[in-house]
């Protein structure tokens, strides 16, 4: 009787450990891809009368599994900016490289948070009158990023995320006393293989 129930328990406890999810450190990485909505503008004291302008994202990631509880989640993304002045509607293209480290709470559930790298790819304003490129843009920008991810079982996953820019981003001649950052909030969906 004593090894009958031995043996039942046994199997019991390898049917589990064989339905049951593998913990997120022996998943080791993951690969995914993921876009959204951009919801952007620039944050300045001397630009006035502006409004955000909606647009886009879409990239790659990779989650590396550090512990059950962190992560570390590099991206490339191709990401559109840019504001909406009384006039012309600044669009500017970045490809943009966050370094995220993500911290699990819950187990679907974390906060990211990490530094931005942007590469200006693309810059113009169109108005009544057209599309005219703008030369005066730099081409580099840095911000800080912090947001968080929901991930559903079947690897879809959520993410909110602010962008915060450190970096004048006017190289024109009046860049001393015209100074301007990005500020993008960023909607996403994704799908992790």
């Amino acid at each position: 009787m004593t090894t009958k129930l031995l043996k039942t328990l046994f199997l019991l406890l390898i049917t589990i450990s064989a339905f049951s999810q593998a913990s997120k450190r022996d998943e080791g990485i993951k690969l995914g891809f993921k876009g959204g909505l951009n919801i952007s503008n620039f944050l300045s004291s001397d630009i006035e009368d502006q409004s955000y302008r909606t647009s886009f994202h879409v990239g790659f990631l990779s989650e590396i599994i550090v512990s059950d509880k962190v992560s570390f989640q590099p991206e490339l993304l191709f990401s559109s900016q840019g504001n909406v002045g009384p006039v012309v509607k600044n669009k500017y293209s970045y490809i943009n490289l966050p370094l995220m480290v993500r911290y699990y709470f819950v187990e679907n559930l974390s906060l990211d948070a990490g530094p931005q790298l942007g590469f200006l790819v693309d810059s113009f304003e169109r108005g009544n009158t057209g599309n005219t490129n703008v030369s005066d843009q730099s081409i580099f920008d840095f911000a800080l990023s912090v947001g968080g991810t929901y991930e559903l079982k079947n690897s879809i996953f959520f993410q909110a995320r602010y962008n915060l820019g450190l970096l004048n981003v006017n190289a024109a001649s009046n860049s001393d006393t015209l100074k301007y950052q990005n500020s993008v909030i960023q909607l996403s969906v994704g799908y992790n293989f």
